[in-house]
C-alpha cells in the first residue's frame, strides 16, 4: 500500500486521464443513459394512473429505480473499456510506470462514479420535464446512492476486465448478474406488487434496499427505516465490492 498522499496524487491523475477521455467523446457522455431515458419516455407515461401501491407519484417510484438502473449497468460494463486497452497494449504500457496499482484502479472507478452522477442528473431534468416533482434533498440523497453503486460495481468490472480474456467472456458474465439484479431489486415497480414468494427472494438481493431508500427520500421521507437500510447495504456492498475488485485486480497484474 502506497503513502496517503501518493496514493491521492497518483489516482487523481488516473482520474484526470480517463475524465479528459470521456469529456471528448461525448457518445461515452449520452450513451449510457439511453436504455434508462427510453423507460422514462416510453415506459413512463404507461404508469401515470396505474395504482403502484406505494406512497408518491409513479414518477416518484420510477425515476429511483431507473437512477439505479444507470449505475447497474453503466458501470457493470465498465469493464468493457479496460478489455479494449488491454488488447491495444496500453495495461503492459502503464504496468511499467511507477504509478500505483491501486491509484490505477481507484482512478477509473472515480471517472465512472462521477460520469454516472453526471448522467443521472440529466436524467432527472428530463423526469422532471415529463412531470417529476421531488425534494431537493432527495434528489441529492438519490445521486450519492449512485456515485456509491457506481464505485462498488465498476471495482467489481475491472476486476472482471482483468481476468476476461476478450469481450465475449466479459458480456455474458455481466448480462448473468445484472438482470436477475434487475428484476428482484424491483428497479422498474415496487417489490411489494410481487407474490409474496417473489418478494420475500427480493429481500436477498443487496440491491432491493437502495432502491427503497432512493424511493422513500424522492417522496421526502428521510427517517424511513427505507433509507437507514438502504444506506447500510450500499455501504457494506461498496466495502465488500471495492476491497474484493482491489485484490483481483492487483492479483491479475494490473
Amino acid at each position: 500500500m502506497p503513502p496517503a498522499p501518493a496514493l491521492l496524487s497518483d489516482t487523481a491523475l488516473v482520474f484526470g486521464r480517463y475524465a479528459r477521455q470521456t469529456l471528448r467523446s461525448k457518445m461515452a457522455v449520452t450513451f449510457g443513459m439511453l436504455m434508462p431515458l427510453l423507460y422514462l419516455l416510453l415506459y413512463g407515461p404507461l404508469l401515470t394512473d396505474v395504482p403502484l401501491g406505494s406512497s408518491g407519484s409513479s414518477w416518484q417510484i420510477l425515476v429511483p429505480g431507473l437512477l439505479l438502473q444507470l449505475a447497474l449497468f453503466g458501470a457493470g460494463f465498465a469493464g468493457i473499456g479496460l478489455l479494449m486497452e488491454k488488447q491495444h497494449g496500453v495495461v503492459e504500457r502503464m504496468r511499467v510506470t511507477p504509478v500505483s496499482r491501486l491509484a490505477l484502479l481507484l482512478g477509473r472507478v472515480l471517472r465512472d462514479a462521477v460520469l454516472l452522477t453526471f448522467q443521472a442528473g440529466l436524467l432527472v431534468l428530463a423526469a422532471v420535464a415529463m412531470g417529476l416533482r421531488a425534494p431537493l434533498p432527495g434528489v441529492l440523497i438519490g445521486f450519492a446512492f449512485v456515485a456509491l453503486l457506481a464505485a462498488s460495481l465498476a471495482s467489481l468490472s475491472y476486476a472482471l476486465a482483468m481476468k476476461a480474456a476478450a469481450p465475449q467472456a466479459f458480456a455474458p458474465v455481466v448480462n448473468a448478474v445484472n438482470l436477475p439484479a434487475m428484476l428482484l431489486s424491483g428497479l422498474m415497480l415496487p417489490m411489494s406488487l410481487a407474490p409474496g414468494w417473489l418478494d420475500a427472494l427480493s429481500h436477498l438481493m443487496p440491491l432491493r434496499y437502495p432502491v427503497d431508500a432512493v424511493r422513500a427520500a424522492f417522496i421526502g421521507d428521510y427517517t424511513a427505516p427505507a433509507v437507514l437500510h438502504g444506506t447500510l447495504a450500499a455501504l457494506a456492498l461498496a466495502a465488500v465490492s471495492v476491497t474484493a475488485g482491489t485484490r483481483l485486480f492487483r492479483a491479475a497484474g494490473a
